[in-house]
Order: C-alpha cells, then sequence, then structure tokens
C-alpha cells in the first residue's frame, strides 16, 4: 500500500535533574532491547533531556534520524517542561510512557518516580494545549513499555497519514443524500487539505484519457484479477480508462500532501455521462490504500482511510443497510452463534469492495440504478460492479463524522461477519454485532449517523478508539455491553 506512511519511530529517555540520569538511560536501553525482541525497530536518541538545551539537542537528533514518531519515556520522574517542550517541537505524533521500579532490594538510590512523573507530565500537556498517546496503564517494565510501543505504532501510522492527507471529491452529493453532509471547517483542524471539485472537472479529464495507450494494460490486469468472475468484459476499458483518469488527477493534484482519498459522485447523471458504473474501479484502488467513498461521503472516505492505515489492509463502506430475515435467522444463525436476530443485519453496496475481501468475485451491473435508467434493455451503462459474499471472520465498523455543526463524534464497534450465504446482490455480508438493536437505536439513530460505515477486516477498536481520542474526538460511543446504558436510554424498553 503506497498511500499509507511508514512509522520511523524515536524513543528520547528523559531525567529529572535531581535523579541520577543513568537509571533513565540504562532503563531506556533496557526498552530498546525488548522492542527489538518483538520486531519493532526504534531509534534511540542519544542525549537524555535534563533540560531544554538537551531538548533542543535531542530534537535535532531525531530530525537527522528521519523519525516521524516519538516515545518519550520517563525512566525517572523527568522534567515536566523539557519532556512536554519535545512534544511540542517534535513534528509527528508523541507517545509518554514511564518505567515501573524494578525491585524492592533497590528503592533508594534505584528509585526512579516515574509513577508520579507521569502525573505532572500530562498536567503539563494539557496547560501547552499538547496531544499526546498515553497508554490505558503507562507504567511498565521494560517488556511491558514494547508491548504498549507496538499498540502505538498502528495509531501513530494513522495520524501521520491525516496529517498529510488531501481528499479529492468530485460532485455535489446526490439529491436525498444530505446525511453525508461534510462541513469541512473540522478537516483543517485534523490537518486535512481538501480540493473539491465538479463533476465536469471529472468527465474532461475522463475524456482526455480516451483511447489512452495505458487501457490495454490496465484492462489485462482487470482480466487476471476478475478470472471466472469476468462476466461482462465489453466494460473493462470504459473502466481502466476511469481508473487512469483516478490516478493521473491523484498524482497531478497531490500538492504539498503526500496521500490521496476521494470521495466521488457515482450515481444517477455518471452513469449517462461515463457510460459506466464507477464501483469495480473504486474496489481497486481502495486495496491499494487509495479508498474511494461513494455519494461524496468525505468523512466516510477519512474513516476508511484510518482503517487502512490501523489495519494496512483493504478497508471498506457500506450501508448499513437491512435486516436479516426471520428465516434466514433461524434457518442460518440461531443455533450456531451467540447471537440475537437484533444484534444482526446486513451490510451491502453496490459493488466497491476489494476483490480480496469477496468469497467469489463477479462483475455485474447494478440493479437498482439499471432499473432506473435501463428499463427494458440489456445493461450496459449500469455495469461495473464486483459483487459477491463478504469475507466471513473478524470486523471493525467505525466511523468519524462531523455534525452539520461542525462537532466532531466517532463510534467503533467490534463484529464479525458471519459465513451465512446473503442470496442477495452487491458487495453484501450478513454482519453480526452484540446489542447491534441498541447500538443501532441509541447511537446511530438518536446521534443522526448517516447510513454509511466504515469496515476494517479484523478487530482494531483499540487502536482506532485510540486515534480517534488522539484526535480529540470527544463524543466516542461504542456498542454498550447488555446491563450498560447508553445516556438517555429508557431502562424498561424492550428490544
Amino acid at each position: 500500500m503506497k498511500n499509507i506512511p511508514d512509522v520511523k519511530l524515536g524513543i528520547a529517555a528523559v531525567s529529572r535533574d535531581c535523579f541520577p540520569m543513568s537509571l533513565s538511560a540504562s532503563r531506556c536501553e533496557a526498552v530498546v532491547k525488548a522492542c527489538k525482541e518483538t520486531g519493532v525497530d526504534v531509534f534511540k536518541c542519544p542525549t537524555t533531556i535534563e533540560s531544554e538545551t538537551h531538548m533542543m539537542q535531542a530534537l535535532e537528533e531525531l530530525k537527522g534520524a528521519g523519525c516521524n514518531a516519538l516515545v518519550v519515556y520517563l525512566g525517572n520522574f523527568g522534567p515536566e517542561s523539557a519532556e512536554t517542550l519535545l512534544a511540542k517541537y517534535f513534528d509527528g505524533p508523541v507517545m509518554f510512557v514511564a518505567a515501573a521500579e524494578e525491585t524492592q532490594d533497590n528503592l533508594v538510590g534505584g528509585r526512579g518516580d516515574a509513577y508520579c512523573g507521569v502525573l505532572n507530565a500530562s498536567y503539563n500537556l494539557a496547560l501547552r494545549n499538547i496531544k499526546a498517546y498515553i497508554p490505558e496503564y503507562p507504567v511498565g517494565t521494560a517488556t511491558e513499555v514494547a508491548d504498549m510501543i507496538k499498540e502505538f505504532i498502528p495509531v501513530a501510522r494513522a495520524v501521520i497519514g491525516l496529517n498529510n492527507l488531501k481528499v479529492i471529491s468530485f460532485g455535489p452529493r446526490p439529491q436525498d443524500f444530505l446525511a453525508c453532509n461534510a462541513p469541512i471547517k473540522q478537516l483543517y483542524n485534523l490537518g486535512i487539505e481538501i480540493e473539491e471539485n465538479s463533476e465536469l472537472d471529472l468527465y474532461a479529464a475522463f475524456n482526455e484519457h480516451k483511447n489512452d495507450a495505458r487501457i490495454p494494460e490496465v484492462v489485462a490486469d482487470m482480466e487476471k484479477e476478475l478470472s471466472d468472475g469476468n462476466k461482462m468484459p465489453g466494460i473493462l476499458p470504459r473502466l481502466a480508462q476511469l481508473e487512469i483518469t483516478l490516478l493521473d488527477w491523484m498524482e497531478a493534484h497531490k500538492g504539498s500532501r503526500k496521500y490521496v482519498v476521494f470521495a466521488n459522485k457515482c450515481w444517477p447523471s455518471f452513469q449517462t455521462q461515463f457510460g459506466c458504473v464507477p464501483c469495480y474501479v473504486n474496489s481497486r484502488l481502495t486495496a491499494r490504500g487509495i479508498p474511494v467513498a461513494c455519494e461524496v461521503d468525505i468523512y466516510g472516505a477519512i474513516s476508511e482511510y484510518i482503517g487502512a492505515c490501523i489495519s494496512e489492509d483493504a478497508v471498506t463502506l457500506l450501508d448499513i443497510n437491512n435486516s436479516v430475515p426471520a428465516d434466514m435467522y433461524v434457518e442460518s444463525i440461531k443455533d450456531k452463534y451467540n447471537y440475537t436476530l437484533k444484534d444482526t443485519f446486513m451490510g451491502f453496496h453496490c459493488g466497491n469492495t476489494a476483490s480480496c475481501k469477496l468469497t467469489s468475485k463477479t462483475m455485474k451491473y447494478q440493479l437498482i440504478m439499471h432499473r432506473g435508467l435501463e428499463p427494458d434493455k440489456e445493461p450496459d451503462i449500469t455495469r461495473g460492479t464486483l459483487e459477491g459474499d463478504i469475507v466471513p471472520g473478524d470486523i471493525t465498523f467505525f466511523r468519524l463524522q462531523s455534525t452539520a455543526d461542525a462537532k466532531l463524534r466517532a463510534y467503533v464497534a467490534e463484529g464479525e461477519v458471519l459465513p451465512v450465504a446473503t442470496r442477495s446482490f452487491g458487495a453484501i455480508g450478513v454482519f453480526a454485532i452484540p446489542e447491534m438493536g441498541r447500538f443501532y437505536r441509541n447511537v446511530l439513530i438518536k446521534k443522526n449517523y448517516p447510513h454509511h460505515g466504515a469496515v476494517a477486516f479484523g478487530h482494531y477498536g483499540k487502536a482506532i478508539f485510540d486515534t480517534l481520542k488522539y484526535l480529540g474526538v470527544e463524543d466516542l460511543e461504542f456498542n454498550r455491553p447488555a446491563g450498560m446504558l447508553y445516556d438517555g436510554e429508557n431502562p424498561y424498553a424492550k428490544y
């Protein structure tokens, strides 16, 4: 995935001047060793920071090593001013973590008081309005700290990516899709740039790529990917032309940013003018770490990108679409899995999910669009969807969203895709999330979330939750277990 950053991690030991500097330095060496034993490469800053002068020297060393993420390690109490200024001036996400005392036999000369030091560090971070990642329990042995650092890396990757991200959109939202409303103020607050374009801009660029010499090569790659699922080969040249157009636009319009996602209008006029449905192209770009959100869903695209950075895998964007029929539940779920009917739903989109995340992949036409655009005709302009049941396994369903008055909120819910045949169309799966019925009513409906949710393939709830906290999202929900009421939830309600 070339559209996702690599994390170059640095660690800097800090030391309070009334504690032995050697204590912090030696404990830091032990952390670096433990990191390497778990496969984590980390640059140890040569300077142990005791003063602001040391801090400036350490910044130069970290910059020279190419570090873009930093662990501030309190091997003893730590100098609260110098260590928080380090976080302020370092260009990248920062983690604070501290050393546990090693043994009862060395609690005089070898006591570091880092447990206390984290309190002062966190207070100073707040005074200076500095964001930092602090683990749930940020004090540990060298091995425990190495494990905490490993958990920080995907969070750092997502934050670095967002700080260097541009969202490119084409077209206004379709009629009746106000749910994808995207006030851009919060994009700038998150460090994200946005370039909003007309569909005409994309159409003009598309026409300029007619007969592009690269089209046959892309068609051949599509044919190889689709294999036996290539049921509509005649549409592939149009799709290849669109893919090349988007990739060229990305490179030409990246500007000062390193990474790009798209949020594109995809119906209804798209089909009549471009002569295809863009879903398969969206799926191919998303598989490369370049999410393309449907229906100009800007925050959906950003959500997908967060998931891609954290999982380092293809993600997708789906409608929280329809209930599971009771007879399907009884036949295929009830006695096999520990879920109620209301814990289940179907996640669907026209055909934007990467082929590697489908149990079988088939090039088809978009049935709903065909009804409106080509009734009683053989599919032509509505061809281009990649369809199949979504692979079963663990998933994390989540979304970052700005409200209409530009306030950030988000949700994260872990669950799974069940190995149940959907007997339907599109890219679709039978999803199960514990207590989904309550979550649907008390979070998704009550807090006015749109129908789109991002899906990461695996349980990444902790890393996604931590990333959203780092970004400053205060209204952050999850699927609460039975017995844990949502704010304002009726305790007498029956689900």
